[in-house]
């Protein structure tokens, strides 16, 4: 076989290659919508978590007053005893575990864990798949396949739900976040395939090193996680609000009890989002050590204020004021998770509206 004819070849082979990644993702998107369905099932038919549960049952109302908590009896020595009744509890207060923690969406119901496992099944095989796509898009290109937004995006979604996956299979109690993930999954994957699409090409030369594979991934890594924290921060100020409401005596409207009642105590989501915040911080400094070494290689300079350095560096500063506010008596709650919220805006500026709008020597990746 001639020089030209092997050439040929693996352009053909590559092509393909990048036709059956592209296939790939579309699959995975169409598995995800039945996911999103059968999450969508887990919330409508399926119980409420036990933190509702308790709670409603303690707070029980007759005729407008608060019913008295009922009367507990235990065995003892052959007869009965009555304990004092239990403290009526409306929500767990910061710092403590005051109302006990259910497993969210997916309450004591037969019929909504049916659902809710069939959704996590199809979540499963919507990862494999579209880890496969990742997968094919490297080799289709023979290199790492995040050298543009396009792959950025495919390879991000890929990694967060991951992320969900690694903790379910954990036995952490997360399956709450399954729908609002599986929706933004689903949201990044159409702004992929129709917007920053990018047809399978080479790295400049800027690009070609080994630290992409060091600097890059972390990125992604750090991202994903990041974007679990700040979903479990917005869940967090929704439900602290609905619990607010209850504790001051008002009645929500049917939709957002149908919600939040399916949720984890406001306590827990605000103690999630830190620890997986925190878990991650240390990797994203990494991260930014990593690119200034890798800068120092390409551009002969370790840092030169570059947009993405920049906003790389605001942020990290942004994370690191939430981690110091939220270990700060005072900051917890609502006040930290506004303040993390705001850094996760920073990150997707930095990866989105630098990458688009802003000039500099990372702009070479085009979309």
């Amino acid at each position: 076989m001639t020089f030209a004819a092997a050439t040929e070849l693996a352009a053909a082979t590559n092509e393909n290659l990048a036709n059956i990644s592209n296939t790939l993702i579309y699959s995975s998107m169409a598995v995800y919508t039945l996911a999103f369905f059968a999450y969508i099932a887990e919330w409508t038919f399926g119980s409420r978590s036990k933190v509702s549960r308790t709670a409603a049952a303690l707070t029980a109302t007759k005729d407008g007053k608060k019913a008295a908590a009922p009367a507990v009896t235990v065995k003892k020595a052959g007869g009965t005893a009555v304990l004092e009744r239990p403290k009526i509890i409306t929500r767990a207060a910061a710092g403590a575990r005051d109302v006990p923690d259910g497993p969210g969406a997916h309450g004591g119901n037969a019929q909504g864990d049916l659902y809710g496992r069939i959704a996590v099944s199809l979540t499963v095989l919507a990862f494999a798949i579209e880890f496969g796509g990742v997968l094919t898009r490297a080799l289709s290109v023979q290199r790492a396949p995040w050298g543009n937004m396009y792959e950025f995006n495919i390879t991000f979604s890929t990694v967060a739900v991951g992320v969900y996956l690694a903790l379910l299979a954990l036995k952490k109690n997360v399956r709450w976040l399954g729908l609002p993930l599986v929706t933004t999954v689903l949201l990044d994957l159409g702004l992929a395939v129709t917007v920053l699409y990018t047809a399978s090409d080479q790295l400049v030369p800027a690009l070609d090193s080994y630290w992409l594979y060091i600097h890059v991934s972390t990125a992604i890594f750090c991202g994903a996680v990041f974007y679990v924290g700040a979903m479990s921060s917005i869940l967090y100020l929704f439900k602290d609000s609905y619990e607010n409401k209850l504790e001051n005596g008002g009645k929500p409207g049917r939709f957002a009890t149908s919600v939040m009642e399916r949720l984890p105590a406001s306590a827990s989501l605000d103690k999630f989002s830190y620890r997986v915040n925190a878990a991650v911080f240390p990797l994203w400094t990494f991260t930014i050590i990593a690119g200034a070494i890798w800068a120092g290689d390409a551009w002969g300079r370790y840092w030169g204020w570059d947009p993405k350095e920049t906003w790389s560096f605001i942020t990290w500063v942004a994370y690191a004021c939430y981690l110091h506010a939220r270990a700060t008596a005072g900051w917890k709650g609502r006040k930290a998770a506004y303040i993390a919220l705001a850094a996760f805006a920073c990150w997707l500026f930095n990866y989105y509206g630098v990458n688009i709008f802003v000039t500099g020597k990372h702009s070479y990746a085009g979309v």
